[in-house]
């Protein structure tokens, strides 16, 4: 990742764009976190931080030029309060593709007065029921949502939604915000990933669950190894189990002598198993007698020979 910095944004390309407007474009440098853009000295119309790392929409200066800020393809979950204070006269917010999750996350840009075009594209939040009537009713002034104009029924309807006590309260009930910290903003967080992934960094496990669609569902405190441990404690049980139906006392120091060994009893190993190992033993011990007791016999001989 690459910091922000004022030798950055002085080396970055910067343009009139189509529209007419000064672009100053930031756009893959992998940036975590919007910073130093003071070093702009309010000379942009428009500030391009698509395909970034950024994590939470806050960090700016007051930049009271700015009309245009477009932030695709990052990893925002978050929309930092006093937007309004340091882009007094932001028109156009571009979100495509983040990860802004609740309906009560939008609140902040109620303030924004001045916004009338607004993407929030490829969101978990646009999935919410009421979406597009509850950001009309929060931003009334918005005149494009998501590239599509907002219509004047659209409008009506949100009005009569949201109107008196229990459109307030229906407001409340559908804007409450998770209870659970966005992850990108704790170190302490992770997802409840499978066991393979419980020994790689947050990162890989975060990218692994955004692609299947459950990140929210999924957030809860990161214990490292804690698919390990759970596999550790299911040892003793076995080997208590494995104790407790030995026959014989030679069967316990047997399996005294596995859990010595490292090796866990009473996985695939039954009592019957270690008579029968048991038994072989024997057996292997009946061919050594027989040597010994021949050996014996011979030695006898030589000194009976060499006595005579």
């Amino acid at each position: 990742m690459v910091k922000l910095t004022a030798e950055l944004i002085e080396q970055a390309a910067q343009f009139t764009n189509p529209v007419r407007d000064r672009e100053l474009d930031l756009r893959g440098y992998k940036i975590p976190v919007v910073e130093n853009l003071g070093a702009t000295l309010d000379q942009f119309d428009t500030i391009d931080l698509s395909d970034n790392e950024i994590r939470k929409l806050d960090g700016f200066p007051l930049l009271k030029r700015l009309k245009t800020l477009l932030i695709n393809n990052n990893r925002i979950c978050r929309i930092g309060e006093n937007l309004e204070q340091a882009l007094p006269n932001l028109r156009e917010l571009v979100l495509t593709s983040n990860n802004i999750q609740d309906l009560g996350d939008l609140d902040v840009l109620a303030t924004v007065k001045s916004l009338t075009l607004l993407s929030l594209l490829r969101n978990p939040v646009t999935t919410k029921k009421h979406y597009r009537l509850y950001v009309i009713s929060k931003i009334p002034q918005i005149r494009v949502l998501d590239f599509q104009k907002v219509k004047l029924k659209e409008r009506q309807e949100a009005e009569k939604m949201f109107k008196g006590k229990r459109g307030a309260q229906l407001a409340k009930d559908i804007a409450k915000q998770s209870k659970t910290p966005c992850q990108c903003f704790s170190g302490e967080l992770a997802l409840k990933a499978p066991l393979s992934y419980q020994f790689i960094n947050i990162d890989q496990i975060t990218r692994y669950y955004t692609l299947i669609g459950c990140w929210k569902r999924c957030l809860q405190k990161f214990t490292p190894g804690a698919g390990l441990q759970m596999e550790k404690k299911a040892g003793p049980s076995a080997a208590d189990k494995a104790i407790a139906s030995a026959s014989s006392l030679a069967e316990v120091e047997r399996l005294k002598g596995l859990l010595q060994a490292g090796q866990i009893p009473g996985r695939g190993l039954q009592s019957g198993d270690v008579e029968e190992e048991e038994e072989e033993e024997v057996e292997m011990a009946e061919p050594v007698s027989m040597y010994e007791e021949n050996k014996d016999e011979e030695m006898e001989e030589e000194m009976h020979v060499n006595g005579s």
